[in-house]
């Protein structure tokens, strides 16, 4: 996949998905949320299936050093979600502060959660990464544009807010391979280190979208649910076997 196939698949899923807030009803949410189940259980078995063992086989870094930085890419997550509210997992909150309020830390933490998750992109597997950021996007831009569309901004602010966070996965997808090409300096001998802080923070976001998967909606829906999960990790594990070396 080139990467201005790649940029344009991330931008505008995000963004179309952003505006979208203003066309459809903001508080019908199901379709969301199974989208956000699909996406959420292929990410975790892209995380585990390829971008684990990925960079556990790299050179320039111990085992042991690696599991460090997963762990650390886990906490920083946690962290992050302190300020995002968790709209990254498609939560969406209806304020009830004055409509002059704008949510800076919201904005600041999930741009910087954005740019972080397309860094993985500059390793192995693009086209199955793509996809499944791409759709894990869709319920997290539409939040924070219905969370935007309750403040005092205008229209035309709104819409800026929303490229500018869409664009914050392609930028991290640019500079993480600048970085993986030695074309930054000499911080190349730290990308691995890097991408494995970014499976830590892909591995909170997965479990945390699993998690919730099972909570206490009606029997039916959960039902729907779980066939998303099933069918994000069905999708990852077909694209393993496609990949397999021994499948050649």
């Amino acid at each position: 996949m080139s990467a201005t196939l790649i940029i344009a698949i991330l931008f505008i899923s995000a963004f179309a998905s952003g505006i979208a807030v203003f066309f459809v009803k903001r508080d019908n949410t199901n379709s969301l949320k199974l989208i956000l189940s699909f996406s959420g259980s292929y990410l975790f078995a892209i995380t585990v299936l390829h971008l684990i063992p990925h960079v556990y086989h790299t050179h320039s870094a111990t085992d042991e050093t690696i599991g460090l930085f997963v762990l650390l890419g886990f906490l920083f997550q946690l962290i992050l979600e302190q300020f995002s509210h968790g709209i990254e997992h498609g939560h969406i909150h209806h304020t009830h502060q004055s409509r002059s309020a704008f949510p800076y830390g919201i904005m600041i933490s999930l741009c910087l959660h954005a740019l972080l998750e397309g860094m993985p992109l500059a390793a192995h597997h693009q086209t199955q990464l793509t996809f499944g950021i791409a759709l894990h996007h869709v319920p997290a831009a539409f939040a924070l544009g219905s969370l935007l569309f309750h403040t005092s901004l205008s229209k035309r602010y709104i819409i800026l807010l929303l490229a500018v966070f869409a664009a914050m996965t392609p930028l991290g997808y640019l500079f993480s391979s600048a970085i993986s090409k030695g074309e930054i300096g000499h911080i190349e001998q730290y990308f691995d280190r890097i991408m494995a802080v970014v499976i830590g923070i892909f591995l909170h976001i997965s479990t945390t979208i699993l998690f919730e998967s099972g909570s206490a909606d009606h029997h039916k829906f959960n039902k729907k649910k779980m066939v998303a999960v099933g069918l994000g990790v069905a999708v990852s594990l077909l694209n393993f076997l496609l990949d397999s070396p021994h499948t050649h």
